[in-house]
């Protein structure tokens, strides 16, 4: 067995060639391990052929699905590097990410033919393998068809010698300039990711593990990986739906998972619309991307499912805290302590470890921490001092070690668990010759726990809401846009001219959003 996280998929269909690596929800088709791993190696021949080789990066735009886990695997074979992307993202960021990331491979589904065919168009990327994967008819004349250079491919194992400090995948997260930052994952971190999972989670052989998260996030990415390693069966939902949730929990026994907290939430709201089943070989579902409601566990408490509270950051390739089982209901409202293989300390401005239960700044420390931002040494070395990654995040530790995340440091937004950074959305506004200043603060939402909302000085007396969110709309994905604009006659700004957003989100405390 080698460095290689895709040896991890030949090892278990050897181990257990005949268990049930996948059940792909969209299509109906189950997959045991040898069938995925024969696939999957089909799929790296078939990009081999196409020039793929080691340390080129691979562009996946697709859905939750088999395809999507087979090139991840497929290209962790053969020593290239997987450039995940967030479908929800509109052309001109995909372009930037692709660029930045110089990724000359783009497998992409149908769905998003529209968008590849604009970047295509622009000829601003460094792509030159189009992969579309879907609906045959439906490929655009300069893309091949992933399934008929997958079935055309021998499945013999890919040889290619690989270190465990090379490269395994590039996920973007938004930074605080606004512009996206790809975090750094190689072999080795993302071994030490897995290890510290599931030397912690209850998750064991045999278990049956939703995806219900977009596999572009490290909080689906990781614990995918993560089941082959344990020998795990994924039931891969292509997107989440509540209802549909309930009855693959009775249909398909599932055991455990990852819900961020708004799905959660619209699952309760939708339990009764899924008719009467049968929840009870769920032994917890795991939750974080934002603080999980305390309101939220006690009410899954109640009908006999524990919420363990996880917090993570792409940056540490998923893990951080995790509550144990034996603490979920105790200690609700924890994200517990640190992972088995991490440290967490909470620290003062000063570097000094603060007291128990005084809140600081949390740092985190492990094999599994990214080796940086790629492109940005100065971005890398504000993060990552003396081995410890400065999240930015508020919290405190009680005298048992159990952390508390209270706030954000960055005035990052979470909305519907995913991460949103005021500071691209601003950059948008001020594009706007009706704009004179502005800032983007998050309002409570009571469907996405929160959205975000531009603070506006007009330099056009006639400019209204109306024209700022129209405004943003096809320049930022969906997820980003804000939900409300609000005018003022100055931002509030400090002497080096931060916007003072504590003051703004006092003076809009009541406001609120759908």
């Amino acid at each position: 067995m080698t460095a290689n996280i895709g040896s991890y998929l030949t090892k278990r269909a050897f181990l257990n060639p005949n268990v049930e690596a996948l059940y792909d929800v969209a299509s109906g088709d189950r997959f045991t391990y040898a069938e995925l791993n024969a696939m999957t190696n089909r799929t790296a021949n078939a990009l081999t052929d196409l020039g793929v080789i080691k340390g080129e990066k691979v562009g996946l735009l697709l859905m939750n699905g088999k395809e999507f886990e087979e090139t991840f695997f497929a290209v962790a074979k053969l020593g290239a590097v997987v450039v995940p992307l967030n479908w929800r993202l509109v052309a001109e960021e995909l372009a930037f990410i692709l660029t930045d990331s110089d990724t000359t491979t783009l497998v992409f589904g149908t769905e998003f033919i529209s968008t590849v065919e604009e970047l295509h168009g622009s000829g601003s990327t460094p792509v030159r393998n189009w992969v579309h994967v879907g609906d045959p008819s439906a490929r655009p004349e300069f893309a091949v068809q992933y399934e008929e250079i997958q079935s055309s491919a021998p499945d013999t194992e890919p040889e290619v010698e690989i270190s465990p400090d090379d490269l395994l995948y590039t996920m973007y997260t938004s930074g605080t300039t606004g512009l996206p930052k790809g975090v750094m994952h190689t072999h080795h971190t993302a071994m030490w990711g897995i290890l510290t999972v599931d030397a912690t989670a209850d998750q064991h052989f045999g278990d049956r593990y939703l995806v219900a998260l977009p596999l572009f996030h490290v909080g689906a990415l990781t614990p995918a990986v993560a089941a082959v390693f344990a020998g795990i069966t994924q039931v891969v939902m292509r997107e989440f739906d509540p209802v549909k949730v309930w009855k693959l929990i009775d249909e398909e026994k599932i055991t455990t998972g990852l819900l961020v907290p708004a799905m959660l939430q619209f699952m309760l709201q939708f339990r009764e619309a899924a008719g009467d089943v049968d929840f009870s070989t769920v032994r917890w579902f795991m939750s974080g991307a934002s603080p999980v409601p305390k309101s939220l566990i006690e009410a899954y408490a109640e009908i006999g499912i524990e919420i363990h509270q996880v917090y993570g950051l792409t940056e540490t390739c998923g893990p951080a805290c995790l509550i144990s089982p034996d603490e979920a209901i105790a200690r609700a409202g924890s994200t517990g302590k640190e992972f088995f293989f991490t440290e967490v300390k909470i620290v003062r401005p000063d570097g000094s470890v603060c007291a128990p239960d005084e809140p600081g700044e949390v740092l985190v420390r492990g094999e599994h921490i990214m080796t940086g931002y790629l492109n940005r040494p100065e971005a890398t070395a504000e993060a990552i001092i003396d081995g410890w990654l400065h999240t930015g995040d508020l919290a405190v530790m009680d005298a048992d070690g159990y952390v508390y995340i209270q706030d954000r440091i960055k005035d990052m937004i979470i909305s519907g668990g995913e991460n949103v950074y005021p500071a691209e959305i601003e950059n948008v506004i001020l594009q706007h010759e009706g704009v004179a200043d502005c800032a983007v603060i998050g309002v409570p939402s009571a469907k996405w726990g929160e959205s975000p909302c531009a603070v506006v000085v007009r330099a056009d007396p006639d400019l209204d809401e109306a024209t700022v969110l129209a405004h943003c709309d096809g320049r930022l994905a969906r997820f980003k846009l804000p939900r409300v604009a609000v005018f003022v006659e100055e931002i509030p700004r400090n002497p080096s001219g931060k916007a003072l957003k504590r003051i703004l989100r006092e003076q809009f405390a009541d406001l609120s959003v759908q």
